[in-house]
């Protein structure tokens, strides 16, 4: 009987200690908060600018043509000549003709040369 008691208190401890446990729990949104918060400065400062970028680069690779005058990402100028699906052949000099992997085209050499005002 005596044991009976003592497994009875010991249960109503347990439980009254589970209760008080559940008082102090902390919202699981406000648990997370701090990585929500994180994640979205991420987004909006570092990711969503880069895949503009990249959306800019792709639009800019599917609009080159035949006589183009381009540079690539090493600071080659030149003129297209030919174009496949992976590589651009590009004229750098009259008769010197070089293959350059179509990703590695940096843009339009119009581009560089632009004049900035400032207004």
């Amino acid at each position: 009987m005596l044991k009976a008691l003592s497994l009875l208190l010991s249960l109503i401890s347990v439980d009254a200690m589970a209760q008080a446990a559940n008082a102090n729990a902390v919202n699981p949104i406000q648990q997370f908060a701090p990585f929500i918060l994180v994640f979205l400065v991420f987004y909006f400062l570092m990711i969503r600018p880069q895949k503009k970028k990249l959306e800019e680069e792709a639009a800019m690779l599917g609009g080159l043509s035949k006589g183009d005058e381009i540079y690539t990402k090493s600071g080659i100028l030149g003129t297209i000549y030919g174009m496949t699906e992976k590589v651009i052949t590009l004229e750098i000099n009259e008769g010197v003709k070089i293959k350059v992997l179509r990703s590695q085209i940096g843009g339009l050499s119009s581009k560089l040369f632009e004049n900035k005002e400032k207004k």
